[in-house]
C-alpha cells in the first residue's frame, strides 16, 4: 500500500478543524454547579453539611479537603439561598462554627432533623451559614486559623468566594455576627418553625 503524504497547507487545515471540533464539544458540556469548599489553611480539614432538605433539616459528614486542596460537599444546582457548614481542623484544632445547631456524629453520617441531638445519640454542632445569593454554584475558601477574629468568607462579583474584611453580608467563620441563621422560608434550623 502506498500513502500520499498530505500538503503542508492541507495539513494545518485538518489540524485546525479538529481542534475546533474538540472545542465545540467542550463548550457543550453543561456547567457543573456545586457546593465548594476550598480549603486555604495550612492542615487538612473535615466538613460537615446542613441544609433544608424536602423533608426538613438535613446534616451530612464527613468531607475532608487537605491544605491547598477543595471538596464538593453539595453536588448539582443548589436548591436552596442557604446552607450550613462546620469545619474542623483536623490537625491543629479549632474550627469554623457557628450559633446554627444541628446533629452530628463522629463517623460518616446522614442525619434528619436538628431536634434531640443529644437525646438521640448525637452530638449538638454549632454551624456557620453560608448566604450563596441564589447561585446555582459556590465556592467557598476557608483561610486564615480558626477561632480567629479575622477569618472570613465572602463572594466577589462571580458568586466565588473570596477573603474580604467582612461587610456585614459575608459568612463569617469562626465569628459570630450576632444573627440568626436563615433559610429560603425565613426561618433558622433552631427555631420551632425550621423543624419538620
Amino acid at each position: 500500500m502506498v500513502t500520499i503524504p498530505l500538503p503542508p497547507r492541507l495539513r494545518l487545515a485538518l489540524a485546525m478543524l479538529a481542534l475546533a471540533i474538540a472545542a465545540l464539544a467542550l463548550s457543550a458540556v453543561p456547567a457543573r454547579a456545586d457546593l465548594r469548599v476550598c480549603n486555604q489553611s495550612s492542615d487538612q480539614v473535615s466538613i460537615a453539611l446542613g441544609y433544608r432538605a424536602q423533608k426538613g433539616w438535613e446534616s451530612e459528614g464527613w468531607w475532608v479537603a487537605p491544605a491547598g486542596k477543595c471538596a464538593i460537599v453539595y453536588q448539582g444546582d443548589l436548591h436552596s439561598r442557604f446552607f450550613y457548614l462546620y469545619v474542623a481542623d483536623d490537625i491543629g484544632g479549632g474550627t469554623w462554627d457557628g450559633k446554627n445547631f444541628m446533629c452530628t456524629r463522629d463517623e460518616t453520617f446522614t442525619i434528619f432533623g436538628v431536634e434531640d441531638c443529644l437525646a438521640r445519640g448525637y452530638e449538638q454542632t454549632g454551624f456557620f451559614e453560608v448566604d450563596t445569593q441564589n447561585k446555582s454554584d459556590w465556592t467557598l475558601q476557608l483561610t486564615n486559623a480558626p477561632n480567629t477574629d479575622t477569618t472570613t468568607a465572602g463572594t466577589d462579583a462571580t458568586g466565588d468566594a473570596a477573603p474580604l474584611e467582612g461587610d456585614g453580608t459575608d459568612a463569617a467563620l469562626g465569628t459570630d455576627d450576632g444573627t440568626d441563621a436563615g433559610t429560603d422560608s425565613g426561618t433558622d434550623p433552631n427555631s420551632d418553625a425550621g423543624t419538620d
